[in-house]
């Protein structure tokens, strides 16, 4: 499940960053400031990479305790 979680904010991050950055170069029109968004994709995607490589998912924890 952590890991799901953290593919599903990783590619939510990497899109609002694309998004923000192209915002930002003012190439995409956005409803929201483009910095917000792209700082917005950036810590979502440093989260979910973080997710992704150091946490133990939960069934592998069942797993071991059983």
């Amino acid at each position: 499940m952590i890991k799901i979680l953290g593919i599903i904010m990783t590619v939510g991050g990497a899109i609002a960053l694309v998004m923000g950055i192209l915002g930002v170069f003012g190439s995409l029109a956005l409803m929201l400031h483009p910095w917000a968004l792209t700082i917005i994709g950036f810590i979502f995607f440093l989260a979910g990479i973080s997710l992704i490589k150091r946490r133990k998912d939960t069934e592998d924890i069942e797993a071991e305790n059983h």
